[in-house]
């Protein structure tokens, strides 16, 4: 009790030299407290807020109004993810619509397959951005940023501009290989075949690859030159600068990347909207609202998704702590 008591006069203390200053560590205390204002109100309204009303919405008895509690939308869900899994789903729970396993599992290797591509590929471009003197950089560097400001809608018509029936990559490889541009489009596809996939794979690529360049971009600034320069002098070839000394250095933004680049591509809606290759958790997210009108299991799906990136989000993020103390 007196341990709270002094707690609370402390607590009374620092409000009281925060508000009415008198040193300038309490000046400090105090813009720190001033500017934290905005980021507390936007964590409060839009994100603390809406999910409270996410998970009461996710327990509600009913589809059009927030009343009643019930578990029974997480049941279905988890019972769905335990039907996919092979060989004991359906021992588990036998007769269970396997719908939502699906739809998340699509979701979890169809991010991680973009991701693993879209880093790679964006730890070439940031290289040669930093490394080289490479000619009209200055637009290259635009042409690799014009996704960034894109919204997915946008991207998915321009993978119908160049992959479509219609498209001009299509039509191309259709005269060179003699056969109809039917044969060859990668969107307009049925869903879930391997050219819709792979249509939808670049729209994401399409979406993905500057914010992983960018990233790492900013990484390669911190590299230390004068060790690549030593490796390079002992007769390191390039890929062995890289690998041995380079890399080393740039993994903190290698695993940053991957965790922006894999939290996109979950988040992703408009591209897979538009092209419909996939059943992916956002695209669920759209048709148990606009389609079933279940708004419960929407937010039951929501929040396992906002607690599963949440998760991956702090696992990456002490990772890469781990990596700079080590480094």
């Amino acid at each position: 009790m007196a341990a709270l008591d002094s707690e609370e006069t402390g607590l009374r203390e620092r409000a009281a030299t925060t508000a009415l200053p008198e040193t300038e560590r309490d000046r400090e205390r105090r813009r720190i407290a001033v500017l934290s204002l905005p980021f507390l109100a936007l964590a409060t309204f839009g994100a603390f807020v809406p999910l409270v009303e996410m998970v009461r919405v996710s327990t509600s008895t009913s589809s059009f109004a927030v009343e009643g509690f019930t578990l029974s939308a997480y049941r279905e869900l988890f019972a769905s993810i335990l039907a996919y899994l092979p060989v004991v789903g359906d021992a588990v729970v036998p007769g269970t619509d396997p719908v939502y396993g699906a739809v998340i599992w699509n979701s979890l290797w169809f991010g991680a397959a973009t991701t693993v591509v879209s880093v790679a590929v964006g730890v070439g471009i940031a290289h040669a951005l930093e490394k080289y003197d490479l000619p009209f950089e200055g637009a290259v560097v635009t042409l690799v940023s014009f996704p960034i400001s894109l919204p997915g809608i946008v991207a998915a018509f321009m993978m119908i501009v160049l992959f479509g029936t219609t498209g001009v990559l299509s039509n191309a490889v259709a005269v060179l290989a003699g056969t109809s541009p039917d044969a060859v489009a990668l969107t307009g596809q049925p869903s879930g075949s391997t050219k819709a996939i792979l249509g939808l794979f670049f729209g994401y690529l399409y979406s993905m690859i500057p914010r992983a360049t960018f990233l790492l971009r900013g990484t390669y600034a911190e590299v230390n030159e004068d060790a690549e320069a030593a490796a390079r002098s002992l007769g390191a070839s390039p890929w062995e600068t890289f690998r041995y000394v380079t890399l080393p250095q740039i993994r903190p933004g290698v695993v940053g990347a991957v965790i922006l680049t894999f939290r996109t591509a979950l988040a992703i809606f408009g591209t897979v909207l538009v092209l419909k290759a996939l059943s992916v958790i956002t695209f669920r997210f759209d048709q148990e609202i606009q389609v079933g009108f279940d708004l419960p299991m929407a937010s039951a799906l929501a929040t396992v998704f906002f607690a599963f990136t949440l998760l991956f989000t702090f696992a990456g993020l002490r990772f890469t702590d781990a990596e700079v103390a080590e480094a």
